[in-house]
């Protein structure tokens, strides 16, 4: 689960301007590689224009993009272009990175040390649409306290962390993921997650949802979204106090106005 991290007002338009994602003031992406922006993750495949780095000027070129607060707060746009070679960190075995590369793992946890020496648990995923590992520390993955109304156990949100596996009583599997624009696959084509974020219970409504890695999705079993997800959409209409079809646009633009 990503909430959101950054506001629209705090996005770097200048920068977005100059790779040809913003015009007039006016983003040029659609709403789903917003949110994942104002949550902090990568946005799926985009075409940037105009890219100029080390007295090399690049036309036109494929690449994901992210945002990222730097040292002095200032929030920086960073590109991740499609890489030739993937540079294996230094976590993985050869072997292992190969295994990620070809699909037959989708992460791996690894132990590492932070600067004070204290051990660190990372998530290591491929991705393969830029050729490059994603590593994530699973201390700031921020696991759901329910999905379509029913809560998660301490191990369920764990598992969730460690991007393994999660199933809930209404038969929706779901599962972390750092290389998913939406941060998030399920059996589903959509659920809905929620937390308790600074004391009060956040709302994120996933649709279009990718399938779980290297599995096929049943289409009927996607199709048919169970009794806890209407529920949790009447909740946030409750909530909200407007119909549940606007929540996309009110979930995208909330924080513009805070």
């Amino acid at each position: 689960m990503n909430p959101v991290k950054y506001h629209e007002d705090d996005l770097p338009i200048e920068d977005l301007g100059t790779i040809g994602l913003a015009a007039g003031g006016q983003l040029l992406i659609n709403v789903d590689d917003l949110k994942a922006l104002l949550s902090g993750r990568r946005t799926g495949l985009l075409e940037l224009h105009d890219l100029e780095t080390d007295n090399v000027k690049i036309k036109s070129i494929n690449a994901k993009i992210s945002l990222k607060t730097n040292e002095k707060g200032k929030i920086d746009l960073l590109i991740h272009p499609i890489y030739k070679n993937a540079e294996v960190p230094g976590l993985l075995t050869d072997t292992e990175a190969r295994q990620l590369q070809k699909g037959e793992i989708g992460s791996l946890l690894r132990i590492t040390l932070d600067n004070n020496g204290k051990k660190k648990e990372m998530l290591v995923e491929y991705d393969p649409e830029t050729k490059e590992f994603i590593v994530s520390d699973t201390d700031k993955i921020l696991a759901p306290d329910m999905v379509n109304n029913e809560f998660l156990t301490p191990t369920q949100k764990e598992n969730y962390r460690k991007g393994k596996e999660v199933e809930i009583a209404d038969g929706t599997r779901f599962n972390y993921s750092g290389t998913d624009r939406h941060g998030i696959r399920s059996n589903k084509l959509a659920l809905v997650a929620s937390a308790l974020i600074d004391g009060g219970l956040s709302y994120l409504v996933y649709r279009g949802l990718n399938a779980l890695f290297n599995k096929k999705r049943d289409q009927n079993a996607a199709g048919k979204l169970s009794p806890g997800y209407y529920q949790a959409l009447k909740d946030i209409e409750n909530q909200h106090g407007f119909k549940r079809q606007e929540f996309e646009q009110y979930q995208a633009t909330k924080e513009r106005h805070r």
